[in-house]
C-alpha cells in the first residue's frame, strides 16, 4: 500500500528525487516541487527494486521564472528522467524525437546547446546531423552515452566524425556530475555572450582590437585566468599591455581580469546545487581557499555575503559601473594591443617610476 504524505511531512525549500532501480541499472526516476506533496502518494518499489530519494534545493519561485539555458535533446526515455533529474535548477530540456526537430530549435534560436543519446543517434539520419554541425559550429553538442551496445563503437565514431568533440560517460557516476558542469558553464556562457552585447552598447565606436581584449575577458574558450595570458592572445608583452592601461588612466587589466572572472562565479552561484568549492574549481582556482581570498581582496566580503549580495546580472552591472561607464571615451580611443598607439602621450617626467610601480602591483 502507498503512504500518504502528510503536510506536516512536506520538506520546506527543497525539491523530491524519486529514483528506483532494478540490479545495478537505474529503471526510473521522478521528481516534484515540495509544494506540491501534500496529499501525495509514494508507492513503494517493487520486489527487488530499491528507490532512492534525494532532496534537492528548492529553486525560488522567481528563479523558476527566469530564463535558463534550453537543452535541445535526443534521449532515451530512461535517459530523459535522468537529464531532467541532473539538469534541475540550471536548464530546461527540450526532448525531440528527431534531429529535424533539434535543427528546427537551433534555428529559431530556442536552444543553445544540443545533447544526443549514443544510443538513440543510430536511428537518425546522418546528413541531418551533419547539417546541424555545419549549420551552427559555435552550439556546443554533447554526446550522451549511458550503456555499451554492439553499435556504440560505431555510433561513437560517426559521432566523432561529424565533429561532435565532447563525450559524457554516463555509465559511472561521476558521469553526471560531469554533465551538470558542461550545463553550468553553458549557463555561464549565456551571460558571457549578454555582457558583450552590453559593453558593446556601452562603447560604440570601439576599436577592434580594444573588442578583442573584451572578447578575450568573457571569452569561455580559451580561459583566460592571468595578465600574461591576456597580452599573450593579444601578441603584446604583459608590460607593454600594462602601461599603456596605466598611461590611459584605466584600471589595471588585472582589475577588468578579476572582475570579469568573479561575473562567472556570481552567475554559477544562481545554481543553488553548486558549492563554493565546486564554483572555485569550475572556475579553475587552485582551491577554495584561494576563491575565498580572491573574493575577499577584490569585493571585500565573504564567498557566502558575495553569493547573497551579486547574482550574474548584478555583477555585470558592478563591472560596468566600476569599469566602463566612467571610462567611456578612453575605452572608445584605446587600442591595447596596437604597435605604434599614437594616441599616447609620452610619459612626462617623474612618471616613470609611478609606471614601475603599477607594473609590479
Amino acid at each position: 500500500m502507498g503512504t500518504n504524505a502528510r503536510s506536516s511531512d512536506r520538506l520546506p525549500g527543497s525539491n523530491i528525487v524519486r529514483m528506483t532501480r532494478s540490479g545495478g541499472s537505474w529503471v526510473s526516476a521522478s521528481y516534484s516541487d515540495d509544494e506540491h506533496l501534500t496529499g501525495a502518494c509514494i508507492v513503494p518499489p517493487a520486489r527487488g527494486h530499491t528507490m532512492l530519494i534525494v532532496r534537492i534545493p528548492h529553486m525560488p519561485s522567481d528563479a523558476k521564472r527566469g530564463s535558463h539555458t534550453r537543452v535541445s535533446t535526443i534521449l532515451t526515455p530512461l535517459e530523459r528522467s535522468r537529464v531532467d533529474a541532473v539538469a534541475q535548477g540550471l536548464c530546461d530540456a527540450l526532448h525531440r524525437e528527431s534531429l529535424d526537430e533539434v535543427l528546427s530549435d537551433l534555428r529559431q534560436q530556442r536552444a543553445r546547446i544540443v545533447l544526443i543519446s549514443v544510443t538513440r543517434y543510430g536511428l537518425q539520419n546522418s546528413s541531418q546531423g551533419a547539417a546541424m554541425v555545419q549549420e551552427f559550429p559555435r552550439v556546443p553538442a554533447v554526446a550522451l552515452l549511458t550503456e555499451t551496445q554492439a553499435s556504440t563503437p560505431h555510433t561513437t565514431l560517426a559521432l566523432g566524425q561529424l565533429g561532435i568533440r565532447t563525450l559524457v560517460d554516463a555509465r559511472a557516476p561521476t558521469g553526471w556530475q560531469t554533465l551538470r558542469n558542461i550545463l553550468a558553464s553553458q549557463g555561464s556562457s549565456d551571460l558571457q555572450r549578454s555582457a558583450l552585447a552590453q559593453i558593446g552598447l556601452d562603447l560604440p565606436g570601439i576599436s577592434r582590437d580594444c573588442w578583442r581584449f573584451f572578447e578575450l575577458l568573457f571569452d569561455s574558450s580559451p580561459k583566460i585566468l592571468t595578465v600574461h595570458q591576456l597580452a599573450r592572445h593579444l601578441n603584446i608583452l604583459p608590460s607593454t599591455l600594462m602601461s599603456r592601461f596605466f598611461r590611459a588612466k584605466l584600471p589595471a587589466p588585472k582589475r577588468y581580469l578579476s572582475l570579469a572572472r568573479l561575473i562567472r562565479a556570481a552567475r554559477l552561484f544562481e545554481n543553488p546545487g553548486l558549492s563554493v568549492a565546486r564554483v572555485a574549481s569550475h572556475l579553475d582556482y587552485s582551491s577554495s581557499q584561494s576563491f575565498s581570498r580572491h573574493v575577499r581582496t577584490v569585493m571585500k566580503m565573504s564567498p557566502v555575503k558575495f553569493r547573497i549580495t551579486y547574482d550574474g546580472q548584478g555583477m555585470l552591472q558592478f563591472f560596468r559601473t566600476e569599469l566602463i561607464l566612467p571610462y567611456v571615451d578612453t575605452l572608445c580611443a584605446l587600442r591595447p594591443s596596437a604597435r605604434h598607439p599614437g594616441w599616447m602621450p609620452k610619459i612626462q617626467p617623474g612618471e616613470g617610476s609611478k609606471l614601475s610601480r603599477a607594473l609590479m602591483i
